[in-house]
């Protein structure tokens, strides 16, 4: 019916159209008509003139005195061309094609008027004595005058050419009234309005493609090289090369518009210092310019749900789950739940389930039959540290353990686990980790933007193992392969982690808001008086060698006679627990091991000084606890440590004798309390200001996706457009495609570490979490 309905509408316009083109062209004929017709009437006037001048020669031919007379033999070649100029056949074509809207017809009567003025000139003293009578023949007494032979004397009086004056005048003045009726018509009508309109909307104009230059070829070298910097760095090129020559590029271009601003007058438009950012505006006001659009590649998916009218949906996705303390287990269950306190957007939580034989070599001295059981142990834990009720969803996806990689790898596609309607913000927590096996659904199609925050330094972890230098170099280079494949923005917590593509530094993690409780009661206690800290100094961590433990019994060992009499307490549990404490007994430190405990229990306020010396952390959690408690903290001078040297309480060690120096100014001294700006920058709060600026989080729940950027140029605002093709979507659709390809072989993942099986989960995990069979396997799915 609708289409019926459309059919009549088009055939109605058409006919409209046709109606009104043929009315146009029917008065168009009838008043080129009208003038072909005046032209004609024209050419006879001048045709009768001719014929009177001739009847007016041979009457004076036949007399005897005019035969004598000069200037009747003058003006007879005159008025032979005049004849042949204006009574020849083309006469009408000449004054059409030289009609115009403001055109005057003009007949050049030069010649005659000057044989005329000539020879009235040469008898002017005659014409006086006679009265203005002229003797034709002094022979004979008939006299003619010569006002009644000519009319008056001059020539532009003359009765013919008066007449004809006359007549032009009122041809000119009705061929005007003529021509502004049919064209003024026609340019008021409504129908040359709506064709105007119409051809407006289909055939839009370029803005200013007149004003903008087109890029060249130090911009086009510039633009590559950026779009190219993630495959450089896959070959070697740092991203600080491909930086410095894009800002030189850039540098010379900006000179020249400054040089031609400066010579022209002119005020300078670059205003912005960022080269990135005046380059993008740059392609985008010349795309603006040429009214070019980009509508996707060859990777894009168009499969994407339109959620800018709803309210936003957050995905985080995790490596682990309490009871396991860890901080992928941790810190993703803190994110979810002031992601949620915000109520700007829906939260869900996506964290590994792991069948019983599993959770036995994970959760310590706890299991649980069921996903509901362990979602209420996570809230319960989570409820009594932040002290509110946290409004998220929580779901599962099937992982197992790997005992080798002391990690859960996730079984299937994780991506299936989210509706594809509550599809929209995805966070990876470990972005490297989820995607290593990955064999499903590309993150980037699935969701409208997808954030990694990168926890852990495996590349360190690596190094230590056997052959660990050339594992790391191939572990470094996937990882760069699937966070460019599957994120479009990375999170580092500190520069300790390796420099992935589309990366920036930033600590977006807080502390339980339990430990700045403590903190707030150390300080009251401290102001009225009171001991705040009765015990010295202690180290809480997993016990493996990777987590500190190797660089604190180096340093106590070399150190042993420096720091005689320091006591150090050690709290942690882990597989490498009897190796650790073997080695600290056959070196006789003095230190003793107890089993690992909440960092916030109470028998751990009493300490005043907290050591970690661990190299391989990211961002320690329990190094922020311990300041958030008011306690003195002594670390190494690493990257991992930046965030925490603003605070007074942070001694940072460089070298081992730096080390007992600090360990025994720290004993000496009381630590400062925190301020209330320090406090805020530990919270949570702050911490998740920071998640939302710097994963541009902001600008995709403001539903604002398009470039935010933009820039006055003129008066007007140029936005930077992701029309722009861009040819790094081009490279990670490719990398994506090749990692579901490699993936999808069993005998490649299982050379690669892979635990067997995990392509798909299986049917224990189908049991517990009430899943149906996987597939078979779809040669094309996901793409």
């Amino acid at each position: 019916m609708n289409d019926e309905t459309q059919a009549t509408s088009s055939s109605k316009a058409f006919s409209f159209i046709s109606r009104s083109w043929r009315e146009v062209r029917d008065s168009a004929d009838a008043d080129i008509q009208l003038m072909k017709n005046r032209a004609n009437s024209f050419k006879n006037l001048a045709t009768s003139f001719d014929r009177e001048l001739e009847n007016f020669l041979n009457s004076a031919n036949r007399s005897s005195a005019p035969a004598e007379i000069d200037f009747v033999k003058k003006l007879q070649p005159k008025i032979s061309e005049f004849r042949r100029v204006y009574s020849a056949p083309e006469i009408s074509k000449r004054v059409l094609e030289k009609w115009g809207p403001r055109a005057r017809i003009r007949i050049d009567l030069s010649a005659i008027r000057n044989a005329i003025v000539s020879d009235v000139d040469v008898d002017a003293d005659a014409e006086r004595d006679g009265g203005g009578i002229i003797e034709f023949d002094r022979g004979k007494r008939g006299r003619v005058g010569f006002r009644e032979l000519w009319g008056e004397r001059e020539v532009g009086e003359w009765e013919p050419i008066r007449t004809l004056k006359m007549r032009l005048r009122e041809f000119e003045r009705k061929r005007e009234l003529s021509v502004e009726e049919i064209f003024g018509g026609f340019k008021s009508s409504d129908f040359v309005e709506k064709v105007k309109s119409s051809w407006k909307a289909i055939c839009k104009e370029p803005e200013e493609s007149k004003d903008v230059p087109p890029l060249d070829p130090t911009e086009l070298l510039a633009h590559l090289v950026r779009q190219s910097g993630p495959f450089l760095d896959h070959l070697g090129v740092k991203r600080d090369l491909c930086d410095k020559i894009v800002e030189s590029l850039c540098s010379k271009r900006k000179e020249q518009l400054l040089l031609r601003s400066i010579a022209g007058g002119e005020c300078s438009v670059l205003e912005n210092d960022n080269i990135n950012d005046e380059l993008d505006l740059r392609i985008a006001s010349v795309l603006q310019s040429t009214g070019h659009h980009y509508e996707g590649g060859f990777w894009t998916d168009f499969g994407k749900d339109d959620l800018s009218d709803k309210k936003r949906n957050v995905a985080i996705v995790t490596t682990a789950s309490l009871p396991w303390m860890t901080g992928t287990a941790v810190n993703p269950l803190f994110r979810a739940a002031y992601l949620a306190k915000t109520e700007q957007q829906n939260v869900t939580l996506l964290v590994p389930w792991l069948c019983k034989s599993d959770q036995e070599l994970v959760y310590p001295n706890v299991t649980f039959c069921s996903p509901e059981e362990q979602e209420n142990y996570m809230r319960n834990w989570l409820e009594e540290r932040v002290g509110f009720k946290a409004d998220f969803k929580i779901s599962f996806y099937p992982g197992k353990f790997s005992k080798e990689r002391r990690s859960i790898i996730p079984a299937g596609d994780t991506s299936q686990f989210i509706p594809s309607k509550d599809a929209d913000i995805a966070i990876l927590e470990e972005p490297e980790h989820l995607n290593w096996y990955h064999h499903g659904k590309r993150w980037t199609d699935k969701f409208n933007h997808v954030v990694g925050v990168v926890h852990t330094n495996y590349l360190e972890y690596i190094k230590r193992e056997k052959n660990g230098a050339l594992q790391a170099f191939f572990v470094k280079h996937i990882n760069n392969w699937v966070t460019r494949a599957y994120c479009d923005k990375v999170l580092r917590l500190s520069a300790a982690t390796q420099d992935l593509p589309k990366s920036v530094i930033c600590n977006v993690h807080g502390v339980n808001p339990k430990f700045l409780q403590i903190g707030e009661k150390v300080a009251t206690d401290r102001e009225q008086g009171q001991q705040a800290f009765s015990k010295g100094a202690y180290f809480l961590g997993k016990m493996v060698w990777a987590k500190g433990y190797r660089e604190l019994i180096d340093l106590l060992a070399k150190h042993k006679n420096d720091l005689d009499g320091f006591k150090l307490d050690v709290f942690g549990n882990g597989e490498d627990a009897y190796e650790v404490q073997s080695a600290a007994k056959r070196l006789d430190l003095n230190l003793n091991f107890q089993k690992g405990r909440d960092h916030a229990d109470d028998s751990l306020h009493g300490y005043k000084v907290f050591i970690n010396p661990s190299i391989s952390d990211v961002l320690c959690t329990a190094t922020a606890e311990a300041l958030a408690m008011g306690k003195f903290v002594i670390c190494a001078d690493h990257p991992s440590n930046e965030f925490f040297r603003s605070f007074p309480n942070c001694l940072t060690y460089k070298t081992s004798e730096d080390f007992v120096a600090r360990v025994k100014e720290a004993l000496a001294n009381d630590p400062q309390p925190l301020t209330p700006e320090q406090r805020y920058n530990l919270s949570w709060e702050a911490a998740t200001q920071r998640f939302i600026e710097y994963s541009e989080l902001n600008r995709i729940l403001n539903n604002n996706k398009d470039d935010a950027k933009s820039s006055r140029n003129d008066g007007k605002i140029i936005r930077k457009s992701f029309s722009v093709p861009n040819l790094s979507e081009v490279v990670d659709g490719g990398l994506a495609f090749a990692h579901y390809c490699f993936t999808g072989n069993e005998f490649l993942r299982l050379c690669t570490g892979a635990i067997p099986g995990t392509r798909d989960y299986d049917k224990q995990h189908c049991r517990d979490l009430h899943l149906l069979p996987p597939q078979v396997e779809n040669p094309i799915y996901g793409w």
